[in-house]
């Protein structure tokens, strides 16, 4: 349920759902420079983040773009979570980020509880020098279940394009 959730999130986010109302064309990008990119985001954030624990991480993925031809379009999804941490210490990574993510070209969308029964605290952000976008929700487990707490993230692009001649890489 919860990955769905996820998944559904980055679609939103990303765009590629719903593209039949942007007139823009897709950006031109090579697959393996979108997946530097969204490493490269990554890596930024946990470094914003700067706690120690576990992560979860099964690096960035392709995925198709709505409808779109998958041979030509395509969106990088990057999910991954941080957990063994304290839930103080994720509540203070979460300030850091609200906080400095600005500086890193990030433009803050939201910061506060998200629309779940448990309001868990999220952050959505974009960035339009890559055309990303990024969820991160502080998941408060504590007393509720006996997964770990953790520091969900949501990373995606906009629907991209393959140059000419070239054909999606998975």
């Amino acid at each position: 349920m919860e990955i769905l959730l996820v998944i559904s999130m980055a679609a939103t986010l990303t765009g590629c759902s719903g593209m039949s109302g942007s007139d823009e064309a897709p950006e031109i990008r090579e697959v393996d420079v979108a997946r530097t990119d969204a490493v490269t985001y990554a890596e930024q954030i946990r470094e914003i983040i700067g706690l120690p624990g576990k992560l979860s991480d099964a690096g960035p993925k392709v995925t198709p773009c709505g409808e779109k031809d998958f041979e030509k379009y395509y969106s990088l999804g990057h999910f991954w979570s941080l957990y063994d941490v304290p839930v103080a210490d994720m509540e203070k990574a979460m300030v850091r980020l609200k906080g400095e993510l600005p500086a890193h070209g990030w433009k803050i969308d939201h910061y506060g509880p998200d629309s779940s029964r448990a309001k868990s605290l999220e952050l959505t952000a974009v960035t339009t020098k890559k055309k990303y976008s990024l969820s991160i929700t502080l998941l408060d487990r504590r007393g509720r279940s006996d997964d770990p707490s953790m520091i969900s993230v949501a990373l995606g692009s906009a629907c991209l394009q393959v140059p000419e001649g070239s054909k999606v890489d998975i």
